[in-house]
């Protein structure tokens, strides 16, 4: 089966997602065909990564459970274990830090086999080199990660969703420097990218980590503007998420994964942008 890059498709309507991860809500099943929960051994979920092809993930290098390959690490596909597990085969990192602040917080997760396309399973279009995420964009980020600061998500868990506008580059730096005493100095580099809210309350938090930031880009397909890195906290005033630019890794990602097509800046419709990436098929499926 071919499939539909970035493509929401589920088996029930989708509601809009409430204002209820950090102030969010239940996902419905199918909403984020994409997201990928990377367990390890006994520990379980340990955080999240997003299907780029059909054998590889992104997550952030700044994870141990992506420095690999790990035999017990697990890579689910989200829909009741119905798509199966896959070992992670490989991992590309991107220039690795020890810590996400210093940048560089991208990694490549080769599976050993590749996962079968359903509409629950497909992956998620990406941005090439230049394409903008404007301050104010509403996004969402996804994951299985506290609640809370240091409150695990109850139980089971169902993957939770929550809405989170892009903050540009100077109110990002702007918000960290209030009340910044020193030991929680941030400097936002240029592959970072922020989302939340000055005022918090809504947030991606541990456990996160590794997870997508998406973008709707009209006729229900998403397009990934970053992964999960680091914050002060979780959904604390003036503490926003930040996040791995996925565009600024677009040549690693290129050079690393051929087959997958990054859309590029100045997209004006999801017709052109299908004529584009037709060959390969790497993001649109037109109704």
């Amino acid at each position: 089966m071919v499939p539909a890059v970035g493509k929401v498709i589920v088996a029930q309507d989708r509601t809009p997602p409430e204002n209820r991860i950090v102030g969010g809500s239940d996902a419905v099943e199918g909403a984020w065909p994409w997201q990928v929960d990377i367990q390890q051994g006994a520990n379980g979920h340990v955080c999240g990564g997003s299907l780029i092809a059909a054998d590889w993930v992104l997550s952030a290098a700044h994870l141990p459970a992506v420095r690999g390959p790990v035999p017990a690490q697990r890579l689910q596909p989200v829909r009741d274990g119905a798509a199966g597990v896959a070992r992670a085969g490989g991992v590309g990192l991107r220039e690795p830090r020890e810590s996400p602040e210093r940048g560089s917080d991208l990694a490549l997760v080769q599976l050993d086999g590749p996962v079968e396309w359903s509409e629950y399973v497909r992956p998620v279009c990406l941005p090439d080199t230049g394409v903008r995420f404007p301050g104010g964009r509403p996004c969402y980020v996804t994951g299985w990660g506290h609640i809370r600061q240091g409150v695990s998500l109850p139980g089971v868990g169902t993957l939770q969703e929550v809405m989170v506008p892009i903050i540009d580059q100077t109110s990002c730096r702007t918000m960290f420097s209030v009340d910044a005493d020193g030991t929680d100095v941030v400097d936002i580099l240029s592959d970072m990218i922020c989302a939340g809210y000055q005022e918090g309350g809504k947030d991606s938090c541990q456990g996160d980590s590794g997870g997508p930031l998406v973008c709707p880009m009209g006729n229900d397909t998403w397009i990934q503007a970053g992964v999960v890195s680091f914050g002060l906290g979780c959904a604390e005033p003036n503490r926003p998420g930040v996040y791995a630019k996925v565009s600024a890794f677009a040549d690693f990602i290129r050079a690393t994964v051929p087959e997958v097509q990054l859309i590029a800046a100045g997209w004006r419709s999801t017709a052109a942008l299908a004529l584009v990436l037709a060959p390969s098929l790497a993001c649109l499926l037109l109704s």
